[in-house]
C-alpha cells in the first residue's frame, strides 16, 4: 500500500481525497475484486453513477473491504430522466438501496440537461436529501458557470464539487479560474482521455522519461498541481497502483505549461458540450 492520497476541503468542510477511482464498466464479481484491490492500495474516493448500473457493486465492495465505511468517500450522480424533484428524491433513496448504503458521501446532478430546465428541482431534491442525512455533500457534473450561478441565486447554496471534462487536450482554463474564484472543488473525469495511447504524445514522453515515470502519472500529477481531483479508472492493480504514485516528485512551470499546450477549443472527447448535451 502507498502513503494516504492528500486531500482537499470542500466548501462544506469535507475532505475530499485528491485522486479517486473511476468505476464505469466495473460491475459483478469482477468489478467488486477491482475496487477492493483499489481500496487495498490507498484509494478512499469511488467514484459511481446511477446510469452505471453498479452502485450495487459499489456498495459489496465497501461491505466486503477491511477499510471502515467512514474512512471511504463514495460518490454517485443523479441522471437527467429524474431531475423532476419527487423524482429526484426516490432515485437519490433508489440509490442508496441499490447500493445497501445508509448515505452517500458525495451525490452529483450528472449533466444540466439546459433545453429541459429541470435542474433547479434536481439540486433543490439533494439539497433536502442533505438534510434527511441521505448524503454528506451535495455538487454537480458538467455545469457551466451560469448554470451555477442560477443554482446559487435561486436556492441560496452551492456546490461543493464540479465533475468537468478535464485533461491535457483540454485544459478548461477558464473554468478552472471561475471555479477557485467561486470557492467550488473540479473533478476532472476521463482525466486520461479515455485510452492511455490517446496521450502518447512526445512532449509528455519526453517528460515522464525526465522524471522516470509513466504518460498516465505526468498527466495525472499535472491534474494535482492544478489542482483538479481526478478519477482515472483501471481495474488492474499496477495500474491502480501506478496511478496514485505520483506524489513524490514535482513538475516544474515549463513542464505543466507544455502539457496545458497541448489543449485545443475542439478538445472534448465526444463533443459533448453541456451547454446543448442531454444525458437521461
Amino acid at each position: 500500500m502507498v502513503s494516504s492520497i492528500p486531500e482537499i476541503t470542500l466548501n462544506d468542510g469535507l475532505h475530499l481525497p485528491v485522486v479517486g477511482l473511476g468505476t464505469y464498466l466495473l460491475k459483478g464479481n469482477a468489478g467488486v475484486n477491482s475496487i477492493l484491490t483499489a481500496i487495498d492500495a490507498g484509494y478512499r474516493l469511488i467514484d459511481s453513477a446511477y446510469n452505471y448500473e453498479n452502485e450495487g457493486t459499489i456498495g459489496e465492495a465497501v461491505r466486503r473491504s477491511s477499510v471502515p465505511r467512514q474512512e471511504l468517500f463514495i460518490t454517485s450522480k443523479l441522471p437527467g430522466r429524474y431531475q423532476e424533484y419527487d423524482k429526484a428524491v426516490t432515485t437519490i433513496q433508489e440509490s442508496l438501496y441499490r447500493a445497501n448504503l445508509d448515505y452517500y458521501d458525495l451525490y452529483l446532478i450528472h449533466w444540466p440537461n439546459p433545453r429541459v430546465d429541470t435542474y433547479i428541482e434536481a439540486w433543490q431534491a439533494l439539497i433536502d436529501a442533505k438534510k434527511w442525512g441521505l448524503i454528506r455533500s451535495i455538487g454537480v457534473c458538467n455545469f457551466l458557470p451560469e448554470h451555477i450561478d442560477r443554482l446559487v441565486n435561486e436556492t441560496g447554496v452551492k456546490p461543493s464539487v464540479n465533475q468537468i471534462e478535464l485533461h491535457p487536450f483540454f485544459n478548461q482554463e477558464e473554468a478552472r479560474k471561475w471555479h477557485q474564484e467561486n470557492n467550488i472543488a473540479i473533478e476532472s473525469w476521463s482525466p486520461l482521455t479515455r485510452g492511455i495511447r490517446d496521450i502518447h504524445v512526445d512532449s509528455i514522453q519526453e517528460i515522464a522519461n525526465r522524471h522516470n515515470k509513466t504518460i498516465p502519472q505526468i498527466v495525472l500529477r499535472w491534474h494535482y498541481q492544478l489542482g483538479a481531483v481526478s478519477i482515472p479508472k483501471s481495474a488492474s492493480p499496477e495500474r491502480q497502483l501506478e496511478n496514485i504514485s505520483i506524489f513524490d516528485f514535482e513538475l516544474d512551470q515549463t513542464e505543466m505549461s507544455i502539457i496545458s499546450g497541448l489543449t485545443h477549443p475542439d478538445g472534448r472527447i465526444n463533443n459533448q458540450d453541456p451547454a446543448v448535451y442531454e444525458e437521461f
